[in-house]
């Protein structure tokens, strides 16, 4: 995901600021004691030690905060920046200036005084010149653990900020997703259940009414089922997975009522499905695109939905002929309800999903891949 201009500005400024830290002391320096010459060695030292967290802040910007502000891998991004730290607490320590910590050595008294013998390690004062006990410089100093601690701010630091820019493209995205949803609801009231669908099964139920009374009170309920669930499911952001299979459902069986046994139309899906949710209406568009555009009343014809539930992922496919002398409703052509949907699942999932459109010479296929919401 990329970064807001005003999240770079940001960084760029705080970065431009300690860089620019080390001219303005020694500039002030050189003006107060007139002694004192501007030595651009003392700021390049400065600058090169800025550089090394100015590195790790790229890294960590870059690829180890979008692991878990983004894409919330916790685990991946913790093991990550322990394994960073660790390797710059080694860096730190290994570069380390040395450090005298014994006082320089008092000259040792001569031999004679203690009749040829080693003269003792100690006396009363402590270790006798000559013969104190070695001391090892620690393995992390104060400085050390300074520098980790600066290191550990910053990375924090680049969370919050990140954090917050990213609420605030949520905050945004949730209000134009919540207007494109009542949009969307007014599109397909328009655009697909229209009023040639509504013509075509009503006529259909009234030839049943004296062919097969039973029969048409069933295709009644059908529809009425319909109507119900795009008028109190079709405003809302997600809808249970099993009610949205029941809403395909109900518009295949109403479609089967139009066409003779040279149409075939088979569907495949699942009975039982987990307690995800899926934004309402959104696969509608393509299965009705399918009958519009992929029946032929003269011609074998087929359409094929097929919806499969895998490691909390939905896979929708639709498949259809093309009939002569109709071209299919895509996009580039203009096709108001496939631009719409794919709109609208860009705002539900950004990156998220995976929609593949193949308009071969006889067949069209549609493929959706998207996770479902828990």
């Amino acid at each position: 995901m990329k970064q807001s201009k005003q999240e770079n500005l940001i960084y760029f400024a705080v970065w431009g600021m300690l860089f620019a830290a080390p001219l303005l002391s020694l500039y002030v320096r050189t003006v107060s004691d007139t002694n004192l010459a501007f030595d651009w060695t003392e700021v390049f030292i400065v600058w090169q030690k800025f550089a090394v967290y100015l590195l790790l802040f790229l890294v960590h910007n870059f690829f180890l905060a979008p692991l878990l502000v983004h894409r919330h891998k916790r685990f991946a991004y913790f093991s990550i920046v322990a394994a960073v730290l660790m390797a710059f607490a080694v860096y730190q320590c290994s570069n380390r200036p040395p450090m005298n910590l014994q006082p320089p050595m008092e000259p040792i008294p001569p031999m004679e005084q203690f009749d040829g013998h080693e003269p003792p390690p100690f006396d009363e004062h402590g270790p006798r010149p000559g013969h104190r006990p070695d001391m090892p410089p620690p393995i992390v100093g104060e400085r050390d653990i300074l520098a980790i601690v600066v290191l550990i701010l910053m990375f924090g630091a680049n969370l919050g900020i990140k954090s917050y820019f990213r609420s605030r493209d949520d905050r945004k995205r949730l209000a134009e997703l919540e207007k494109k949803s009542l949009e969307q609801q007014l599109e397909y009231l328009r655009y697909q259940i229209n009023p040639h669908f509504f013509m075509n099964t009503l006529n259909n139920i009234h030839a049943l009414v004296d062919i097969d009374p039973e029969k048409a009170k069933d295709t009644i309920l059908e529809l009425s089922k319909m109507m119900r669930f795009v008028l109190y499911e079709g405003n809302k952001q997600g809808v249970p997975l099993s009610r949205e299979l029941d809403f395909i459902r109900h518009y295949v069986t109403l479609m089967q009522l139009r066409y003779t046994d040279k149409v075939r139309i088979d569907t495949d899906l699942p009975n039982e499905v987990p307690d995800g949710l899926i934004p309402p209406l959104i696969l509608i568009t393509f299965i009705e695109n399918a009958f519009k555009h992929g029946i032929s009343y003269k011609n074998e014809s087929f359409v094929e939905v097929k919806v499969s539930i895998k490691d909390n992922e939905l896979r929708f496919s639709c498949r259809n002929s093309k009939a002569e002398g109709k071209a299919e409703l895509s996009e580039e052509k203009g096709g108001v309800g496939l631009v719409n949907v794919r709109k609208r699942l860009d705002l539900l999932y950004e990156q998220n999903y995976t929609l593949s459109i193949h308009d071969d010479a006889d067949i069209y296929t549609v493929e959706l891949a998207l996770p479902l919401k828990i």
